[in-house]
This record gives structure tokens, C-alpha cells and sequence, in this order.
């Protein structure tokens, strides 16, 4: 396997899929606010030119969503302009990703979990991946891996739970992936989940090939 780059004809058509997805900029801020990178980029696996996006697993020392799978991000600052800034810093802190080589096209329309807090997803594209050496900050991070895009439309490797919240019942999607390269195998679920379907959706232009039933609270259409 081999990295590549992308090129300024791919990066137009991604940052044309998102066009009509994208929200404006926030002015204020709610007072549980948050943003998380989707840091995508393409490499060549097995003769196919694949998207893949950066996910890291939560160190189990910390107090909220400890071990769990999680897109680099988290609270915002009040020095944080946008939510832009925020998720380029955490990145930052979290994985010891450069902004410099991230491109952002687009920021959607934000998710707000069962503790109301929001979560912005801010769409990055990581130009070249070999350039991007992973620095994980222990004290927040234990490891960093990436999976393929495409896979959160796909019904392999995916199960789902149903819950209730306030007499409503929805359903938490959960994928496993085994990582060659980590040897093991990841668990995406949740929060995670629910942005990494809809980001899939947006750059293949497609429904999930299974049932989403997601949480009104995420505040997201169906």
C-alpha cells in the first residue's frame, strides 16, 4: 500500500459534495459547545483509490468517554474564533496535527448528544498523509488509527442497539473494523458513528444500506 496525494480536480469535487450541506458560521456560541476535525485523505489500498478518515481511541484515564473511539476535537476556548479554530487546536493537542497541512472545506450542521452538548463537524482534507507524523498526547489520546469513509454506509461489520430516551426509542449504530496496522480490532459507535454516516452520504451520494433511526436530540434531519 502505498500514500498519495490529493489533487486540486478531487479536492474541488469534495468541496463541491459539501456545498449544499454546510451551515454558516456560528455567531454565538451555546454554553456546551464543541467541535470535532473529519480529517480525510486518500491513499491507495489494494488497487483502489480509498478515503480514509483519522479516528483516535480516548485514553482510559479520562473522565468522560474514556477508551471509547472518537474524532479529534472537544470544548471550545473562548480564544477559539469559530469552530474551525477549535477543532484545528484540538487537533493539534490531541494528535499533533499541523493545520498548515490541512485543507477545510466545510463546516455541517451540528450534533448535540444526550448531555446537550453541540458538536460541530469540521470537513479537513489532509493533503499528503505521509507529511502528517501522529503524536499522540497521552494524557488524552492512547491511540491513533484511520478507517475507510465508505464503510459507514455499508451493512458489514455494523450492528445496532435500540434505546430509549425520554419515552423515545432510537437506535446507536455500532461497526467494527480490524486494523492491520494496529493488529486489533476498533469499535465506532454513537456520536461517532452518527457523523461518519453522514459525512459517507454526502461524498458518495447515497443512503446507509440499513435503518438509521437516529436520536431526535442529535437535532438532525432524517
Amino acid at each position: 500500500m502505498s500514500s498519495t496525494t490529493t489533487d486540486s480536480t478531487e479536492l474541488q469535487n469534495l468541496i463541491k459534495l459539501f456545498q449544499n450541506c454546510e451551515t454558516q458560521p456560528r455567531q454565538h456560541f451555546p454554553a456546551k459547545s464543541s467541535a470535532v476535525l473529519v480529517c480525510l485523505y486518500q491513499e491507495q489500498r489494494e488497487d483502489k483509490n480509498e478515503l480514509r478518515v483519522i479516528l483516535t481511541k480516548r485514553s482510559t484515564t479520562l473522565s468522560s468517554h474514556p477508551g471509547e473511539v472518537a474524532l479529534p476535537g472537544g470544548k471550545r476556548d473562548q480564544e477559539d474564533k469559530d469552530d474551525i479554530a477549535t477543532a484545528l487546536r484540538e487537533a493539534r493537542e490531541e494528535i499533533g496535527l499541523d493545520p498548515s497541512l490541512v485543507t477545510i472545506i466545510s463546516v455541517l450542521e451540528p450534533f448535540v448528544n444526550k448531555k446537550g452538548m453541540s458538536v460541530a463537524p469540521v470537513i479537513g482534507i489532509l493533503h499528503d498523509k505521509k507529511a502528517f507524523n501522529p503524536l499522540p498526547n497521552p494524557a488524552e489520546v492512547e491511540e491513533i488509527f484511520d478507517v475507510p469513509l465508505e464503510m459507514f454506509l455499508k451493512d458489514k461489520n455494523r450492528r445496532a442497539e435500540e434505546r430509549e430516551h425520554e419515552g423515545e426509542r432510537y437506535l446507536l449504530q455500532y461497526f467494527d473494523y480490524y486494523s492491520e496496522d494496529k493488529e486489533r480490532n476498533f469499535t465506532i459507535w454513537a456520536l461517532t458513528a452518527g457523523i461518519l454516516i453522514r459525512v459517507a452520504s454526502i461524498v458518495y451520494q447515497r443512503l446507509p444500506k440499513f435503518q438509521e433511526r437516529k436520536p431526535s436530540f442529535w437535532n438532525q434531519p432524517n
